[in-house]
């Protein structure tokens, strides 16, 4: 079994106001906890920095360039009220592009099984010409167009159990009959969005919102009535994994009990359809986790049971 792990040292660079929960720090407690003797079989590389016409496939050019041209000199610059850049942000969004880009290349070409991609900052929150919640490009949308421009996968799924809703997917895919979200999430909740009511155009967005104090129980039985046999009925030819580690027990910003445990058995249950479907086909993405041991125990017991452990 072979995973491969995709980061680069740039998405260091994206600096974020003193007590921000989205630092650098988070990057390096994942690649700490990366380190140990049972990982030293993961390949590794480094994330390319995406074509901006990558980025193009989920939002428009002027947009993008908008972005570019926000990027300050020095110092840091406001875009909302809680996603900011520095100097190094651009480029940082454009390797954690560019890394979910190189994981569907290297998955869809059967040089690595699975992917697990460890960049920020993360992407789920960003619509279409909208950047916020920490977010600038939505990494994992990007990920499925790009599976499906480049090697024509009739439909792509993506899976999010970060804790907060993945607006920005939502928005990107809601009339889109091609592509699945999926999503656990504490409600109520920033950014506000996620009612198991909102579906999409095409009954292709599926909902399972938690409610504040749930644990490993609610979310496991959110996946097993809700997520998995929506997602085996839609038979996607790829599963996008939006692996935010926020619902963990220790998180500052929300209020759901999940343990590593949880992460693990997740991620096995969207293997197992990927395993019927889509060739064994996944391609998980970091979005968010704000405590950093948990982070880091998590995005262990994540990639842990990408690689069959």
């Amino acid at each position: 079994m072979s995973t491969l792990l995709i980061t680069h040292p740039a998405c260091l660079d994206h600096v974020t106001p003193r007590g921000h929960p989205e630092r650098p720090d988070r990057l390096r407690a994942v690649e700490h906890a990366l380190e140990v003797e049972k990982f030293q079989s993961l390949a590794r590389v480094s994330a390319p920095a995406a074509p901006l016409e990558v980025v193009a496939l989920c939002h428009p050019m002027d947009y993008i360039e908008e972005i570019r041209d926000a990027t300050p000199q020095d110092g840091l610059v406001h875009i909302d009220a809680d996603t900011s850049m520095s100097p190094g942000s651009f480029e940082a969004a454009l390797r954690a592009a560019g890394g979910a880009m190189h994981a569907v290349d290297e998955v869809m070409t059967k040089k690595a099984d699975n992917a697990f991609v460890a960049t920020r900052p993360p992407g789920h929150h960003a619509e279409t010409a909208r950047p916020m919640g920490f977010c600038f490009f939505d990494n994992a949308a990007i990920a499925a167009r790009h599976a499906q421009k480049r090697y024509g996968i009739a439909r792509a799924a993506i899976v999010d159990f970060d804790v907060h809703h993945g607006n920005g997917s939502q928005e990107i895919f809601w009339s889109d009959k091609s592509v699945m979200y999926c999503s656990t999430h504490q409600m109520p909740l920033f950014p506000g969005t996620g009612a198991a009511g909102e579906s999409g155009e095409h009954n292709t967005v599926v909902n399972a919102p938690l409610r504040p104090g749930d644990g490993g129980e609610a979310f496991r039985a959110a996946f097993e009535s809700r997520i998995l046999p929506r997602l085996a009925d839609f038979r996607p030819e790829l599963i996008v994994i939006s692996a935010g580690f926020d619902a963990h027990m220790r998180d500052p910003l929300a209020n759901i009990n999940l343990e590593e445990a949880d992460f693990a058995w997740a991620t096995q249950k969207i293997m197992d359809v990927a395993d019927r479907f889509a060739d064994g086909r996944v391609v998980s993405l970091l979005e968010g986790g704000y405590d950093l041991q948990a982070l880091g125990y998590s995005a262990a017991a994540h990639v842990l049971a990408l690689m069959r452990g």
